[in-house]
C-alpha cells in the first residue's frame, strides 16, 4: 500500500500544479502556489499560498484546488488550506464547507 499512497501524492502533485493562474495564465506549479500536500489513507490536504496576501482572487483558487483534487480517484476527503492571505480563515471555511449531494 505504501506505494499505492505514494501514487495518490503524485496524482494529488500534478493535478494541482497543472492548475492556471487565470490572471497570469501559468501553472501553480510555475508560480509555486502549492506549498504542502499531505496524504493519510485516502483524505488528502493541499496547503496553498496565493501570490499576494491580497490576492483578489485567493477564494477561487482553493476551489478549483478542491475540484481537482476531488476529481481524483481513490481520494475519499480534502481539505484546502490558504495560507498567509489576509482572508485566509475566511477562505479557509469557505472552501472546506461540507456541500449538500457531494460524495
Amino acid at each position: 500500500m505504501p506505494s499505492e499512497l505514494g501514487e495518490l501524492e503524485k496524482a494529488v502533485r500534478e493535478a494541482v500544479g497543472k492548475l492556471l493562474d487565470p490572471e497570469t495564465g501559468l501553472t501553480f506549479e510555475e508560480m509555486g502556489i502549492i506549498k504542502d500536500v499531505k496524504v493519510q489513507g485516502r483524505s488528502v490536504e493541499v496547503v496553498y499560498r496565493p501570490t499576494s496576501p491580497f490576492c483578489p482572487i485567493a477564494l477561487r483558487l482553493g476551489l478549483d484546488i478542491r475540484r481537482a483534487v476531488e476529481a481524483i480517484e481513490g481520494v475519499e476527503s480534502v481539505k484546502v488550506v490558504c495560507v498567509e492571505h489576509m482572508m485566509a480563515d475566511a477562505i479557509n471555511r469557505v472552501v472546506n464547507k461540507e456541500r449538500k449531494g457531494k460524495r
